[in-house]
């Protein structure tokens, strides 16, 4: 026999004329709201339980993997990094070389230009 709202309310009428109405009310808020197929048992709870551990337990896997992840892109670009830095230091220091030795040649020509000048 299913449990609905009327057979509830009969009971309820019928523990009123019986115990009373505070005493009806107290044993009436006792009982499931629905019935008692609606009502979890501690087997449900400990297959909430496993359910859960296996949902976190997966979720703790994926973030291992999003962090082994990130760790991976993160050494990559530091590698990166310190290759173009090389690259670029190396062509900095060709760059300085060449405009050293430009420097010293218009130097150089100047001076022998003025040289020839003073001699004149």
């Amino acid at each position: 026999m299913a449990i609905t709202e009327e057979s509830r309310h009969r009971m309820y009428q019928r523990l009123e004329a019986v115990l009373g109405p505070d005493e009806a009310a107290t044993l009436m808020e006792h009982l499931p709201p629905v019935g008692w197929a609606d009502v979890a048992t501690k087997r449900d709870l400990d297959a909430h339980q496993a359910m859960t551990k296996r949902d976190l337990d997966g979720v703790r896997l994926d973030i291992e993997g999003v962090r082994l992840d990130v760790e991976g892109v993160r050494k990559e670009l530091r590698h990166s990094v310190e290759r173009l830095a090389l690259r670029f230091d190396a062509s900095l220091q060709r760059e300085l070389r060449a405009q050293t030795y430009r420097m010293f040649t218009a130097v150089t020509a100047l001076a022998g230009v003025m040289v020839a000048a003073v001699r004149l």
